[in-house]
């Protein structure tokens, strides 16, 4: 695997910055007439990349982020995919209002994508023999079949606590809002 060269680096953060003005109307995209906008299942369901990350790194760093990695890869940009995903979720959160599918739709989207990262994953590892996370090397197959369960269980319930959370912040401020425009009596 070649090292991506800094300048390239630099360009996808840039790139990144791009397309988080433009997920924040910024910049009109014809992405935002899509049914849910941009990355619409994402928003709430990247705090799952943020968790499970910290929390291998607190309990064995070398099982998820080895320290060989520092020699290519700043602990800034460690930081960047790992840490600032967070306060950009609840800037979503808060400025923009999601409307998510049917429960159904929307689970079966979840258990969709999960399934299909697994599955990748996994065929990742039968083709080279690496795991794309090298914790799953010292776990057993039973154990691996247990963490690929209760990520995907995760993920589900990040998806319903993002859904009503969204529903919960846009209809108190929908009541606001209309509180504002009822004509006071005297």
């Amino acid at each position: 695997m070649a090292l991506v060269p800094c300048q390239v680096l630099r360009v996808a953060i840039l790139l990144s910055y791009c397309s988080i003005l433009c997920n924040y109307k910024a910049i009109e995209m014809p992405s935002h007439q899509t049914y849910g906008g941009s990355w619409k299942f994402l928003t709430f369901i990247d705090l799952f990349v943020v968790a499970v990350f910290w929390i291998i790194y607190a309990y064995d760093r070398e099982m998820i982020y080895p320290k060989l990695l520092d020699n290519f890869i700043p602990g800034w940009l460690n930081h960047g995919m790992h840490t600032t995903v967070l306060p950009f979720i609840l800037i979503e959160m808060r400025t923009s209002h999601h409307q998510y599918p049917s429960r159904s739709s929307g689970l079966a989207a979840i258990c969709t994508f999960s399934v299909g990262y697994i599955l990748w994953v996994c065929w990742v590892h039968h083709v080279t023999g690496m795991w794309v996370y090298p914790f799953l090397e010292h776990i057993g197959s039973g154990a691996r079949i247990i963490f690929f369960g209760s990520t995907t269980i995760l993920m589900i319930f990040l998806y319903l606590l993002g859904e009503v959370l969204n529903s919960y912040i846009w209809d108190t401020q929908r009541s606001m809002e209309e509180e504002k425009e009822k004509p006071k009596v005297e």
